[in-house]
């Protein structure tokens, strides 16, 4: 049997590829759009890939069911649940599918989604099972968010109703040692306290999982629909995408350097302009109206907060960075980045754009704490509402940055705006967000909430 696991810590998403040595068959399960990983790997083990398995309709990102398809002429597998604009086949609880010696039977596992499955994966039928596939039903850590797509007339708690049966019924019913092997992991918005390990046991998890411990169904039901983190807009996008047929992604797609005088044009006529710099690069100096969604951080989620799918979007990066970074976002089905501007480590950018290159303002907590003593100033949270649980600076208006392009009127304005996040990442985000969204007067808190707590312990 091979089992191997893709992982990519933009999107805290992991895919698999699950093949027969003694037969040559294999599946893919949650693939992203660019395929050619996959393909390789199947090549270079000598695998012919027969079938896609897609847990769900993702909403975090575009799935690369149909790339495969039309790589390899493989099916597509959805729960039985699925309605898709295309061809699916229909995979039953119960069901099992075979590669040849190695056995996959689907477990109906909703909750997160109703047509949730999870894929038991066993080296020959009969065998006890080597892994469980979970999709977003299980985490390591947490168990999958039950408001994010829902299907029909159904609530939010009746997907978190079917999740606890889930949990308990179907999952936790597994032997100890057997594998869980999620599709997300530590940083998702599929959930709020994911774990930054990949894989871990069922054992595992019921040990130390605070989701899945014993409690009631309705402990159960405010447990995972309490404190979820923000979800961005362009999820509902996505998962939209998922079930409709849609451009595919060009493999060798590349995005071509545009000159300064473009990078200027692009500006004044509104085009979406993303620094992926890092914070303190950015603030030594930008262009006038752009946005920082740093490369080092969750590029492309990000990236999906503050510009719509669709958008035109010009790149300015570090030599080398500007190919993945268009990557990144297309794998959210953000495909119109129409170029790139390179800015090296020493910020210096093109002559001709130097009468636009500004600083980023920002506010020590020392200031912070004088303008707040003086009633001079609007604070804005853009943590999760989880975050906010463990303390918050008193007066601060919270707006979770996953919401704040599509909540720009509850920004207060005629006093200076400060932006504060936990460390200071998101921050700049939002701060350059607003100030490119026209608000004048914007600066993000140098360190964030936890050098606020730190400086406020008492003595």
């Amino acid at each position: 049997m091979i089992l191997e696991q893709y992982y990519i810590e933009c999107l805290s998403h992991a895919s698999y590829l699950i093949g027969d040595e003694s037969t040559g068959r294999a599946v893919v399960v949650d693939p992203r759009r660019d395929v050619t990983e996959y393909l390789d790997d199947a090549a270079k083990h000598g695998l012919t890939i027969e079938g896609v398995i897609n847990t769900h309709f993702h909403a975090d990102f575009v799935s690369g069911h149909l790339e495969l398809l039309e790589a390899t002429g493989a099916w597509i597998g959805f729960g039985e649940a699925a309605e898709a604009d295309y061809p699916i086949r229909r995979l039953r609880d119960g069901e099992h599918l075979s590669l040849g010696e190695v056995d996959l039977e689907i477990l109906s596992t909703p909750g997160h989604t109703w047509e949730s499955i999870s894929v038991l994966v066993r080296e020959h039928p009969g065998a006890t099972p080597a892994a469980v596939l979970t999709g977003d039903s299980l985490f390591i850590g947490d168990v999958g968010r039950p408001d994010l797509v829902n299907i029909g007339d159904s609530s939010t708690e009746d997907l978190a109703r079917a999740m606890y049966h889930t949990v308990h019924q179907k999952l936790l019913a597994l032997p100890d040692p057997v594998v869980v092997m999620p599709a997300h992991g530590a940083g998702s918005s599929c959930g709020k306290n994911l774990s930054a390990e990949l894989t871990s046991t069922i054992g595992e998890q019921r040990m130390t999982n605070p989701a899945v411990q014993p409690m009631t169904e309705q402990q159960f039901v405010a447990l995972v629909t309490e404190g979820q983190p923000a979800a961005p807009a362009y999820f509902s996008v996505d998962a939209g995408l998922n079930k409709t047929v849609h451009p595919l992604l060009d493999q060798a797609r590349t995005i071509p350097e545009i000159s300064p005088a473009q990078v200027r044009t692009e500006l004044v006529a509104g085009t979406r302009v993303l620094d992926a710099r890092s914070v303190d690069d950015f603030a030594a100096g930008h262009l006038r109206g752009s946005v920082n969604v740093g490369f080092d951080g969750r590029f492309a989620e990000t990236g999906g907060m503050v510009a719509e799918v669709g958008e035109r979007i010009v790149l300015i990066t570090y030599p080398g960075e500007e190919q993945d970074a268009a990557m990144r976002l297309a794998r959210i089905g953000s495909d119109n980045a129409i170029g790139y501007l390179n800015v090296d480590h020493d910020g210096m950018f093109p002559a001709e754009l130097t009468d636009l290159v500004e600083p980023a303002p920002r506010t020590s907590i020392e200031q912070l704490d004088e303008l707040l003593a003086a009633d001079a100033v609007t604070l804005v949270d853009i943590r999760n509402p989880g975050e906010r649980e463990f303390g918050v600076i008193p007066g601060a208006v919270p707006i979770p940055l996953a919401q704040l392009r599509t909540r720009l009127e509850h920004v207060p304005t005629g006093k200076p705006i400060v932006v504060h996040c936990a460390g200071g990442w998101r921050s700049s985000v939002a701060a350059s967000l607003l100030r490119a969204q026209g608000f004048e007067n914007v600066s993000d808190l140098l360190g964030g909430y936890n050098a606020w707590a730190e400086a406020h312990v008492p003595a």
